[in-house]
């Protein structure tokens, strides 16, 4: 199957961009069909799991997320996470996300998945990690970057209580993070 892009264009050029496009694809019935489609251009991200083995606790972040106020809400706990810069690598980048948000140094991360955020809307891709730690790798006070008005706590969800938590938790990646988990822990 085969697709054009007949054109492009940025519509909205902020923090993100929006891009409109006309496209031709190819249909399951072996038509061609032409539409106008929008993509949100939110970059590329990461995120991980991370388990800290002396307290048998996956540390997690609580923060404020704008999108959410839609749905009555404000604070999220989700897993760190956080955007790649430009020609960074995905587990540099999470190794930089977990020390700001939470303080940890971490060194070694283990690719779980790579995935499509909402493809229906946007181009951002999520690499999906899992490390370890333990509280004498706690190195800075962690919090966020000052610089883009983070304000992050940290939670701790102990391991015992993980199924009782996961009915709480309401953001994707760190569910998909938690359910990846669930299936492989021997």
């Amino acid at each position: 199957m085969n697709y054009k892009i007949n054109s492009e264009e940025i519509v909205h050029d902020d923090y993100f961009q929006i891009k409109k496009a006309e496209v031709t694809y190819d249909t399951f019935k072996n038509n061609e069909t032409s539409a106008t489609r929008f993509a949100f251009e939110r970059g590329d991200s990461v995120a991980v799991l991370l388990f800290e083995k002396d307290t048998d606790s996956f540390l997690l972040t609580r923060q404020f997320r704008y999108p959410i106020t839609k749905h009555n809400q404000g604070w999220i706990i989700e897993i760190p996470a956080g955007s790649l810069e430009e020609n960074e690598k995905p587990e540099d980048c999470v190794i930089r996300e977990v020390e700001e948000e939470l303080g940890y140094g971490i060194h070694k991360v283990t690719h779980i998945h790579t995935f499509y955020t909402s493809p229906g809307g946007s181009t951002e891709r999520m690499f999906l990690f899992y490390a370890e730690t333990e509280t004498s790798e706690k190195i800075t006070e962690g919090g966020g970057n000052y610089e883009e008005q983070e304000d992050i706590q940290l939670v701790k969800i102990s391991k015992a209580d993980l199924k009782n938590q996961l009915s709480n938790i309401q953001d994707a990646k760190t569910i998909i993070a938690f359910q990846w988990y669930l299936l492989n822990d021997s």
